[in-house]
């Protein structure tokens, strides 16, 4: 079977180079979050500054992900895989050096851009350098990585909780520290500068930006954004306000909503690494249609209880045993085997911005509409969950099985080395 064929070493790390930007990605946005309180005592951080700084975060890694994604097309994936990591270093040591709140959003500005570029510009890069047969590991790789990036950032700030800023300044200080760590392995590795001539779609060859309103392009890419960006809606929303939510519409205490947000990262992580062991067989596909199914039992679950204790307990039980074979994971895996391979940094950083900024003006409405009513909230979120259920079907019923067809094996093909 495909999934149980051993991948070379140089490609396992050449996907948890690549998977560094998913970990810096996730690590910056936790990070700023976990000093937020921090920043506003320390700098006499005005609400406008403290929102400011939360937003720009997502925004900037979105247009990042969208002028990214095109300029390592268009110049070179090899090349914006260096340079991206560099920038995202600058801007860290910034922030974790910054004397005061404008200087902080400088950084801010320069790793939130630097992090969105090397998302779509790191997953194309190990998708070229993959053979098909493992592609889908490789790619699920850098899933993992995401969930450590979340980890690392919790885990420094809780444990360096009572130390203001000298502790803000560790959790963002190690992120500057890794990105240069791998500034340097990445500048060591030899990759192709773009997809290997035997990774074909049914498009047009080229980088040119016609190639992309293609009917071969567009469909893929469209259907990659609908599940991204219906799934993302929920996940974004737990993410980011699942605390919030459980002390202000479940009544429950602060340090239980903590308690069970944190009680759920190493299940989060060890059923990514499950995920990782089958991207590659068809139980990556079959396991999708279980998943999805109670993943909007779960989000029924919720808003049949309007948000009760009883209700939300159960409900991120089984979310967290769902969404890692229903979730971002598949998104990532799902672009890298069907979107063109000429213009897939474009493409997929095309889906990457777009979704993310949808996420943003969600997030801005999201405390209100859980004030007016939490169940309109949780209904609407079902309701999402279930059109990324029916867009997952689809890829997997008819754009995977059509990629397939159409891109020949590269197993014999060259792997980085270092």
């Amino acid at each position: 079977m495909a999934g149980t064929r051993p991948i070379p070493r140089p490609l396992w790390k050449a996907a948890a180079l690549s998977g560094m930007a998913s970990y810096l990605d996730a690590g910056l946005i936790v990070s700023i979050s976990v000093n937020l309180a921090v920043y506003r005592d320390s700098y006499d951080m005005g609400v406008w500054m403290a929102g400011a700084i939360s937003a720009i975060v997502t925004g900037c890694i979105a247009v990042g992900s969208l002028v990214g994604g095109r300029l390592a097309d268009l110049f070179g994936r090899r090349r914006v895989y260096n340079w991206d990591i560099f920038c995202f270093a600058i801007g860290a040591l910034v922030i974790t050096l910054a004397p005061d709140d404008i200087t902080l959003l400088a950084g801010v500005l320069v790793a939130g851009l630097a992090a969105g570029a090397d998302l779509p510009t790191s997953l194309a890069v190990v998708s070229d350098a993959a053979p098909s047969w493992a592609r889908g590991r490789l790619v699920a790789f850098t899933q993992v990585m995401w969930m450590l990036g979340i980890t690392v950032a919790i885990f420094l700030g809780f444990a360096l909780s009572t130390t203001g800023m000298t502790g803000a300044r560790i959790v963002t200080g190690q992120l500057a520290v890794a990105a240069l760590v791998t500034w340097a392995l990445r500048s060591r590795l030899k990759l192709s500068d773009g997809p290997a001539q035997t990774d074909t779609r049914a498009v047009p060859e080229g980088i040119s930006l016609k190639n992309v309103w293609t009917r071969a392009a567009m469909l893929p890419m469209a259907a990659t954004f609908l599940f991204y960006v219906s799934w993302g809606l929920g996940a974004n929303t737990f993410g980011q306000f699942g605390t919030y939510l459980l002390v202000t519409v479940s009544d429950a205490s602060q340090s239980l909503a903590t308690g069970v947000n944190l009680a759920f990262i190493p299940v989060g992580v060890l059923l990514t690494f499950a995920f990782v062991r089958v991207a590659d067989s068809p139980w990556r596909d079959r396991l999708f249609h279980v998943a999805a199914v109670v993943q909007i039992l779960a989000f029924v679950i919720a808003s049949l209880t309007a948000g009760a204790l009883a209700g939300m307990l159960v409900f991120f039980v089984l979310y967290q045993l769902s969404h890692p074979f229903a979730g971002e994971t598949n998104y990532k895996v799902w672009s890298q085997l069907t979107l063109p391979a000429d213009t897939r940094g474009t493409t997929q950083g095309l889906t990457y911005a777009l979704s993310r900024g949808v996420f943003a003006v969600a997030a801005f409405f999201t405390p209100a509409l859980a004030d007016h009513s939490p169940s309109v909230l949780l209904w609407t979120i079902t309701g999402c969950m279930t059109v990324a259920a029916f867009a997952g079907v689809f890829i997997i019923r008819v754009l995977v099985p059509r990629s397939a067809s159409a891109v020949q094996d590269r197993a014999d093909l060259r792997v980085p080395s270092t």
